[in-house]
């Protein structure tokens, strides 16, 4: 009865804040961003507070070194099992019969779906535009060492899900967590999964669906011309609606077609530009690995280039938060190691492939102003960034530096940002529905008030300028990291016996391809 209380008192709260929103009156918006500021600004500062004397976040230091203990715990298991990876994607491992409810691939791409988006055009533009071309070096590093992450967390999710009679599964860390604890007599186990189940609801609120559906508007007023935000909030909330309401299945069967072609379309206009400049290439990859150590004369020197490398991994590919192991966590099969195996593949195409295109293109296309005479890069007149041609920056740089060498390309990046941002939504709305019903129970009731709930939101987030409302989800989202990597540190030893276990199963020949 308590939690159906808490349940309706949430829904409560959420549908005042959507009619307090949803009016377009700059006073009401306004009212809002005050409120959310005074209340949460605490919570935002403490998730993003820089290190002592340095501008880096411990958020982001947090993550990095949990990826780094990984890695060496793992024995690098990152490049060591890519093969087999990729085996499993293809489905040669595959059993029907195997408990779950989406394939391999199908979970890839869902998680995919959830972390590639405006971190790969936007975040890469805002690196490099204040790190330099070396802060790409950074980024690739870190996202290398994310896979040992996902690897940990893809594999708990599968090992603790909730499987049930009709087929479904409910998994991620409030699962491992909970039940994790609870099998090493480890006590904190269900609190610490009530509070990632907290954080993964507003989480997917806010950064997850309001900052998307905002994006999108604003990406596509900016090439039709502006028009209210409401219009794209309904059209978005319709179709994000008819999805999500067919559960997981739903959503992947749409995933696995959206994003290989958003991934195909985007890499692909970055493949014809790099091809147009091939002398060029050799010379980029040296302005990277140069600046990664030097700074070639940038904003922080070689110390900003690592800050900026590393901060953009962090928000790009979620290794550590904690937000995949629950897609991956519904995929068909008995042996968990496979889907962090899996996993393994998503930071290295969401930051070691798509963000280093994005990165190699602005280099490439001239982008970033120099001195002739000296080869340094010019600094802006504050300072704090380098300049740019037409001063552009963010998700506009992005744009301009496709826009060279294609006229019609800020269309296909209206596009790309559209597709980005209906994705990360599906995929979010999946990750909170699993927060919200861990917390409420499972259940038609509760899972239906929660959909409803999500699709409002998404007209909030386009009709609105809620920008510390914004910053309080993202910093949700990243205080999920600091929950999941706890959880992560006491259970990694019952993922090394299932890698062990797996693995020699596997090299007998026990473990048989299905294909």
């Amino acid at each position: 009865m308590r939690l159906k209380n808490a349940m309706y008192s949430m829904i409560v709260l959420f549908m005042g804040l959507f009619q307090a929103t949803i009016a377009k009156a700059e006073g009401i918006d306004a009212a809002v961003n005050a409120m959310f500021a005074s209340s949460t600004g605490w919570f935002v500062n403490l998730i993003f507070a820089p290190l002592p004397g340095t501008s880096f976040p411990w958020i982001v230091l947090w993550l990095v070194v949990g990826a780094s203990v990984f890695t060496l715990y793992f024995g690098f298991v990152q490049f060591r099992a890519i093969r087999h990876s990729i085996e499993l994607v293809k489905g040669d491992y595959s059993d029907p019969k195997d408990a779950g409810e989406v394939s391999h691939f199908q979970a890839l791409t869902t998680a995919l779906s959830g972390t590639v988006g405006l971190g790969n055009i936007a975040g890469v533009a805002v690196a490099i535009g204040i790190g330099g071309p070396g802060a790409t070096f950074w980024m690739i590093l870190a996202g290398l060492m994310g896979m040992a992450s996902k690897f940990v967390e893809c594999t708990l999710g599968v090992k603790y899900r909730n499987e049930y009679k009709d087929g479904s599964v409910s998994g991620g860390p409030m699962y491992y967590i909970s039940k994790g604890f609870e099998e090493r007599g480890l006590p904190g186990g269900k609190f610490l999964a009530a509070l990632f189940a907290v954080f993964c609801i507003f989480g997917a609120f806010g950064g997850g669906n309001m900052f998307q559906a905002n994006q999108a508007h604003a990406q596509l007023s900016s090439v039709i011309g502006d028009y209210p935000g409401w219009i794209t909030g309904v059209i978005f909330a319709v179709i994000v609606f008819l999805v999500i309401v067919g559960g997981i299945k739903s959503i992947a069967r749409v995933t696995e077609k959206v994003v290989p072609f958003m991934g195909v379309l985007y890499v692909g206009a970055g493949l014809i530009i790099l091809l147009m400049n091939f002398d060029q290439i050799g010379w980029a990859f040296g302005q990277i690995f140069e600046g990664a150590f030097t700074g070639l004369g940038v904003a922080g020197g070689m110390v900003g280039a690592l800050i900026q490398g590393f901060k953009r991994a962090a928000f790009s590919n979620e290794a550590g938060v904690g937000s995949a192991a629950i897609a991956h966590s519904a995929v068909k099969t008995n042996e968990p190691i496979t889907e962090g195996l899996v996993s393994l593949l998503e930071p290295f195409i969401d930051t070691v492939v798509i963000c280093t295109m994005t990165a190699l293109v602005i280099i490439i296309t001239g982008q970033l102003i120099s001195d002739p005479s000296t080869g340094l890069y010019v600094l802006n007149e504050a300072g704090t960034a380098i300049a740019t041609q037409g001063g552009t920056s963010g998700v506009a740089l992005t744009s301009a530096a496709f826009g060279s060498a294609f006229t019609w390309f800020p269309y296909i990046l209206v596009l790309a940002v559209v597709l980005f941002a209906f994705s990360t939504m599906l995929s979010w709305s999946y990750y909170g529905l699993k927060a919200w019903t861990y917390l409420f129970g499972e259940g038609k009731a509760a899972e239906m008030s929660f959909k409803v709930l999500f699709c409002l939101f998404v007209i909030i987030g386009a009709s609105a300028s809620l920008g510390p409302v914004i910053d309080f989800s993202d910093a949700m989202i990243f205080a999920m990291a600091v929950v999941n990597i706890i959880g992560l540190y006491f259970l990694m030893p019952i993922v090394k016996k299932e890698y062990i276990s797996y693995f020699s199963r596997l090299k007998s020949g026990e473990i048989k391809k299905f294909k």
